[in-house]
């Protein structure tokens, strides 16, 4: 089967070995992947993330030296279930998305992310574990279902701060993970969100996914315009950024006694002045990924209507397209999130 592979530090496509499907797996046709930030950073800073998780003693059984495959944001039709499926929540047939993990004899083993063993859904074919699998509910189509996975991102870093409709917020960085934070404020009906971004296409896509507010930070203070749209309510703030100095910069627009959630991934060392966090006694909380209570319900929340991702949805490519689309998300003017459909357009094309 045809899958982009990422291999010494370069997106390659070529064709590589069918699954083999153990006990308890499904093998599915990938539908649609989206392609994640993370995946951008796995690709060049894998090394660095196999030793961050030794040293909080989860290592990966990983070697990124070798290929793998990524694409961890999917969707995909069922085709055939393995051994020992009796009694599966899905059928061939069924669409389907999962969390991105599979169970296996030693464990819990990602999926479509550092993983030598499980490739992802930049190919045609994967496997999963059919007991995670989760039929894609109400007509859902499969475009959308593929960003259960990122919305869920948004989803649990709300739940993290805490946020209530009597409070506002402030989501300083408009990729997909700002969005996706910007939908689940939406959601859960906080009445003033304001976003900052020095993109004018993805404060664009801000204001359509919930955002009261668009802030260019060259030209304006995000924190000054939120206060000036809403001096009632105490602000949350959200770094959905994640590069060197984003930290600080969160912590200098948080009011005093504010609370801060770091939610996007920054891969290099930083550094802050804890003097003014600490003086503005800010509560500062880091969130990552989800559960799977959140990840189920962000899909539940989809397919009924309550999270409108299709703002988002900027371009599709084939697998043949992917090295490319790597490098057009380098570009925030160009794409905000790419899905990936095995068997469509080699190049990009913008929907």
């Amino acid at each position: 089967m045809r899958a982009a592979v990422a291999r010494r530090g370069r997106l390659v496509v070529d064709e590589v070995d069918e699954p083999v499907l153990g006990p308890g797996d499904a093998l599915v046709g990938v539908k649609a992947c989206g392609i994640c930030g993370s995946d951008l950073h796995a690709l060049h800073h894998a090394d660095a993330l196999v030793s961050v998780a030794e040293e909080m003693g989860a290592p990966l059984a990983f070697d990124p030296s070798a290929d793998y495959i990524m694409g961890h944001e999917f969707s995909g039709e069922v085709l055939q279930l393995g051994p020992m499926t009796d009694g599966a929540p899905v059928h061939p047939g069924d669409l389907v998305t999962s969390l991105p993990v599979a169970l296996t004899p030693d464990g819990m083993e990602p999926v479509g992310a550092y993983s030598n063993v499980y490739n992802g859904a930049y190919a045609d074919r994967m496997r999963l574990s059919a007991a995670l699998c989760m039929k894609v509910p109400n007509g859902l189509d499969h475009r959308r279902a593929a960003l259960t996975e990122p919305m869920s991102v948004g989803r649990h870093a709300v739940a993290r701060a805490a946020v209530t409709p009597a409070e506002s917020a402030l989501v300083l960085g408009a990729g997909p993970v700002g969005l996706a934070v910007v939908a689940e404020l939406k959601r859960l009906g906080v009445e003033t969100i304001v976003v900052s971004d020095f993109s004018p296409r993805r404060r664009s896509v801000a204001l359509a996914m919930g955002a009261g507010l668009a802030v260019d930070p060259a030209r304006d203070d995000p924190m000054a315009m939120l206060t000036a749209a809403d001096a009632r309510r105490a602000p949350v703030v959200f770094d959905a950024i994640g590069i060197p100095g984003s930290l600080e910069l969160v912590i200098r627009a948080a009011p005093a006694t504010g609370r801060v959630c770091v939610v996007g991934s920054c891969m290099q060392a930083d550094s802050v002045r804890p003097l003014v966090a600490q003086v503005k006694q800010l509560t500062i909380l880091f969130s990552f990924a989800y559960d799977p209570f959140e990840f189920g319900d962000t899909l539940r929340a989809i397919a009924e209507g309550e999270i409108d991702v299709t703002p988002m949805i900027t371009g599709i490519c084939g697998v043949d397209g992917v090295p490319a689309a790597f490098d057009e998300l380098g570009n925030p003017e160009g794409h905000v999130k790419i899905l990936v459909e095995p068997g469509g357009p080699g190049a990009i094309v913008a929907i």
